[in-house]
C-alpha cells in the first residue's frame, strides 16, 4: 500500500471540522515559512492568483464532473 492508498483509506473516518483543522494547520505553516523567508511574497499579487487558479483546476473539474 502506498502513501496515497493510505491516505485515501484514512480520509474516510474524518469529520468536516478535520478537514477544517488541517486548512487551518496548513494556513499557519504558510504563515511561519513567509515569516523565516520574507522573499515568498516578494512576487506580484497576480502570480499568486495564477497559482491558485492552476491549483483549483483539478478540484473543479471533479466536482463538476457528470
Amino acid at each position: 500500500m502506498n502513501l496515497f492508498s493510505w491516505c485515501d483509506s484514512k480520509i474516510i473516518n474524518f469529520r468536516w471540522y478535520d478537514i477544517s483543522l488541517t486548512k487551518i494547520a496548513v494556513f499557519a505553516i504558510t504563515l511561519m515559512l513567509v515569516k523565516f523567508f520574507p522573499i515568498l511574497i516578494s512576487l506580484a499579487w497576480y502570480w499568486y492568483l495564477i497559482i491558485a487558479l492552476i491549483a483549483a483546476i483539478p478540484v473543479w473539474m471533479k466536482m463538476f464532473k457528470d
